[in-house]
């Protein structure tokens, strides 16, 4: 199996990261920051696209919006859960703080024990330590 190396010291087939979420400018933050580090970065629009990268990815880290238009965070959490989902997932909302919060636990009574709450607005740093925490 060949690795590739890639800024930060990180091989992407070790590092890869699959995000969701409906605003644009937020996913090409994330893509960027991510990249930086190694990982190997793909964007799902909404659900059903999300559900498709994940079982052709097996992403190592998942960075989940909780309020999408198409589907709630908490139902692709169950679909994570039903899935056996290994991979460190955050949960992230620029809603209500308590919002990721809940969906972290509610997440932790279905299974899935690596979820951590985000809230927006993340900076870079915070965005950084939270991927490479994973």
């Amino acid at each position: 199996m060949s690795e590739t190396l890639q800024p930060g010291g990180g091989r992407t087939d070790e590092r890869r990261l699959l995000v969701i979420d409906d605003e644009p400018a937020f996913c090409a933050f994330v893509r960027r920051v991510a990249e930086a580090e190694g990982f190997a970065v793909t964007v799902a629009a909404d659900g059903d696209a999300f559900k498709r990268a994940y079982v052709s990815l097996q992403p190592t880290v998942i960075m989940l919006d909780l309020v999408l238009p198409d589907i709630e965070g908490i139902e692709l959490l169950q679909y994570l859960a039903q899935q056996g989902c290994r991979a460190r997932v955050f949960v992230i909302s620029g809603y209500n703080p308590d919002y990721p919060r809940l969906a972290q636990a509610v997440a932790g009574g279905r299974g899935l024990t690596t979820v951590r709450a985000l809230s927006k607005p993340i900076d870079a740093s915070q965005l950084r330590a939270a991927l490479l925490s994973a």
